[in-house]
């Protein structure tokens, strides 16, 4: 198993306008040894994205004033954090809604409702852990 200490520094933001899905992302998340930051929608995200710089974003669809998409955009129109990889969350998952994630620059598309195990597989594939971090946690 990866070493959490390597996880802890790894920074995930979760905007989502539900505080069951933010509450539940953190607490998944937080379990697995990562840094959970949290936004209740695309302008108090985009707030925390210039301050905290996260490794990594969870962008729910659905939000109200600037919805996920416009987010997503947003952050990958920057020059300094267009390398964040945006997964997109909600409960639409239909091609159209993969399609137009992608077109914003979203990395992937998770549905909603989310198990344990998907979450983290999804950040595992955007934030894998480096190769000298993976050897230290390996038993000697």
């Amino acid at each position: 198993m990866p070493d959490t200490r390597a996880r802890a520094r790894r920074k995930v933001l979760v905007i989502d306008d539900s505080s069951t899905i933010r509450r539940t992302a953190e607490i998944f998340l937080a379990q697995a040894g990562y840094q959970v930051l949290l936004a209740e929608d695309g302008f108090e995200a985009l707030a925390k994205v210039g301050e905290l710089h996260p490794d990594l974003v969870f962008c729910d669809i659905l939000m109200p004033r600037l919805d996920g998409y416009q987010t997503c955009s947003l952050i990958k129109k920057s020059p300094r954090f267009h390398a964040i990889p945006v997964i997109m969350l909600s409960s639409r998952d239909g091609v159209f809604d993969r399609s137009r994630g992608r077109l914003v620059g979203a990395h992937d598309h998770l549905a909603k409702p989310f198990t344990r195990e998907a979450l983290l597989q999804a950040v595992q594939a955007c934030l894998p852990v480096p190769a000298d971090v993976a050897e230290r946690a390996l038993p000697a």
